[in-house]
């Protein structure tokens, strides 16, 4: 089991936000995490990745098979967990080239020559259809909103994760890029044999994509589970089987 959940309680802000979540990821799964907002989906991610900002009351979280309450971000990134953030924040002056380089390096990855790196790099700004001119510059800092989305996902392709947490991919993007991004996400899964917590509002990304498990939560827990069939469900009944 890459992740297992079991009655997570959490707060950010002094707010109780998590309130007895239970949620578990197999090696390769793709997994969607839908709900209304202010439902607890980007506070479970931050609980995931452990982002200072929430605070865990009860429960435990699992990676790898190692218990990951207490660890620090860089730590449960070496166990290989990703977040792919809701809204990337601009850094001028950190170049992106060096970015990947120097995390890459942190997370213990094997060495390959920098000819091997750039090329990697290349493939995959040519795959997410990113204008080359963009690695020369420092991170997301004048990006578009669709471009900042895919510089998230080629970082999961450099990182390799074990677990990526993509936190709306989708957001932002117009339906050629929407597509794009997923298509790379599905490439990057079937590589390195990665599993997905995608978040999403739309079922439109989910068009190029077979996710074996959907989640929906309310209210701070996870309230439905299904097959992509609950996607249908969801958007003919609302989130919650009484709403409409």
């Amino acid at each position: 089991m890459i992740l297992d959940i079991r009655d997570l309680h959490a707060d950010l802000e002094q707010r109780n936000v998590l309130k007895g979540v239970n949620l578990k990821i197999g090696e390769g799964e793709l997994h969607v995490l839908m709900g209304p907002n202010g439902s607890g989906k980007t506070t479970l991610a931050k609980s995931i990745m452990g982002h200072p900002a929430v605070k865990i009351t009860n429960g435990e979280i699992t990676a790898d098979g190692k218990v990951i309450n207490d660890l620090p971000v860089n730590e449960r990134a070496k166990l290989g967990l990703f977040l792919q953030f809701q809204n990337p924040i601009e850094i001028e002056g950190m170049g992106i080239v060096n970015f990947l380089n120097s995390a890459r390096g942190a997370l213990n990855k094997e060495k390959i020559s920098y000819k091997e790196f750039m090329g990697e790099i290349k493939n995959n700004v040519e795959s997410l259809k990113l204008r080359e001119d963009l690695i020369g510059r420092s991170l997301n800092y004048g990006f578009s909103g669709g471009e900042k989305k895919k510089m998230e996902v080629l970082q999961m392709a450099i990182f390799k994760p074990k677990l990526a947490i993509l936190d709306e991919p989708d957001s932002g993007l117009d339906i050629d890029a929407v597509r794009v991004v997923a298509e790379n996400i599905n490439e990057i899964r079937r590589k390195a044999n990665a599993s997905v917590l995608l978040i999403t509002h739309y079922s439109r990304i989910l068009n190029y994509m077979e996710p074996q498990f959907i989640h929906i939560m309310a209210d701070g827990k996870v309230v439905r589970e299904g097959g992509k069939e609950l996607i249908a469900q969801v958007e003919n009944e609302g989130y919650t089987p009484d709403e409409k």
